[in-house]
């Protein structure tokens, strides 16, 4: 029998979403929790950057089900959008829309409004104790939720003042965001403009400068820099979601979405399922392999695909996309169908495993079919373009001034 279902006491190895998600359910149930996080903040590894929360993996609202776990959504500050501006590779734009709320918005990081420190909040006043800027080993823990050690990809970006009004813009362009896309996302006058890379790069750095004078050259965006921002992802399936006892949760637990990063509502669902598990409502094992290792699946194969297409085909993606939308008259219904299973990408399956995913035994024993960092291309060699030299030197002089950067360059 697995000992933290007959003791009171359960220790959780980070202060993330899905950390914290789980030691609240548990310590409403009664039970001692302590939480160990090695930073000193909850958020503190974000700084102060917007990510999405999607609506498409299920036909539930998030934020429904966040009230029936007994979460409180306005204790963060959220907004909701149902259009946004698809930016094709040839620059056209196109807008799928819904009636519904395809995602919603959120600020990461260390302020009171941002949805770590609501989470934080929550557990504390559950009960939970958590212990900040402390190493604890995972064996020596219940439930494993810290975050990322790898790389297979790495977002930077930009946060700005701006007179623009809240939208949303998602770009797909092989150019500049190797192997991915790139967003502008604006919230109360305050905007980020990010790139992701899902190829390895030596200077990252560039691939912003020219992602941001895109942005400038077609949205009136009259930005002021502030700072620059980053983080990465490390994308791996295990063979096992439990191991020697411990429940794996979140990114620990490689519950991720290989194909646009969106990794919040993984987080937090698979904390909630490591709590009720350990509270006896059933195996964790079972229901994260019926629940979200389906979903994960459809991701890779998904990414699988994008690796292996540029701009050709990212602009097949995105008239299939609006085409879709026009037959259905919900753009939506387009993201729910990339996620669901069938029998083709049960048969591709096999394939992406080999093709894309690499073994590795981990230091704690797990095995895990992880993506690695892929390798850059020719094409990935461009000369920058005058605006995006403009934009170098305005990030210089605003580093000079008092901007910070919180993820170098070199990173990717």
């Amino acid at each position: 029998m697995i000992r933290n279902i007959v003791s009171a006491q359960v220790h959780v190895l980070g202060a993330g979403l899905s950390g914290l998600a789980a030691a609240t359910i548990l310590a409403r149930s009664g039970k001692e929790v302590h939480v160990h996080e090695i930073r000193k903040d909850s958020g503190a590894r974000f700084d102060g950057d917007f990510q999405g929360i999607e609506n498409w993996t299920s036909e539930v609202d998030f934020f429904e089900e966040l009230e029936e776990w007994g979460f409180d959504s306005s204790e963060f500050k959220s907004d909701a959008f149902g259009i946004i501006d698809l930016i094709h590779p040839d620059d056209v734009i196109t807008n799928p829309e819904t009636d519904g709320v395809a995602f919603r918005v959120v600020e990461r990081g260390t302020a009171s409004h941002t949805i770590d420190q609501a989470f934080k909040r929550m557990a504390l006043e559950s009960g939970v104790s958590i212990h900040y800027g402390v190493r604890r080993p995972p064996e020596d823990c219940d439930i494993v939720a810290a975050g990322p050690k790898e790389s297979s990809a790495v977002a930077y970006g930009e946060i700005f003042e701006t007179t623009h009004r809240n939208i949303v813009a998602f770009q797909l362009n092989d150019k500049l965001a190797p192997g991915a896309y790139s967003y502008l996302i604006i919230i109360d006058g305050i905007g980020l403009i990010c790139t992701c890379l899902w190829r390895k790069q030596r200077n990252s750095g560039r691939y912003l400068d020219e992602t941001i004078a895109w942005y400038e050259q077609h949205y009136e965006l009259n930005r002021k820099p502030i700072k620059r921002v980053g983080g990465k992802g490390d994308f791996g399936l295990p063979t096992k979601y439990m191991h020697e006892g411990r429940f794996y949760v979140g990114e620990a637990g490689g519950l991720q979405d290989f194909m646009w990063g969106f990794g919040m509502r993984y987080a937090i669902t698979s904390g909630v399922l490591s709590a009720k598990a350990i509270l006896g409502e059933f195996e964790y094992e079972k229901e994260v392999r019926n629940r979200l290792l389906p979903l994960v699946k459809a991701s890779a194969i998904n990414r699988f695909l994008m690796n292996r297409v540029g701009n050709r085909g990212f602009k097949m993606v995105a008239n299939q996309w609006m085409r879709d939308q026009r037959r259905k008259g919900d753009g939506l219904s387009f993201m729910r169908w990339l996620y669901k299973p069938g029998l083709v990408r049960r048969a591709l399956w096999p394939i992406v495993k080999i093709g894309m995913l690499r073994r590795k035994v981990l230091t704690d024993g797990r095995t895990v079919h992880r993506m690695p960092f892929r390798r850059s291309l020719k094409r990935d060699s461009w000369e920058p373009s005058v605006e995006a030299v403009k934009i170098r030197e305005q990030w210089k002089s605003v580093r000079k001034g008092g901007g910070t950067r919180s993820f170098k360059e070199s990173d990717a």
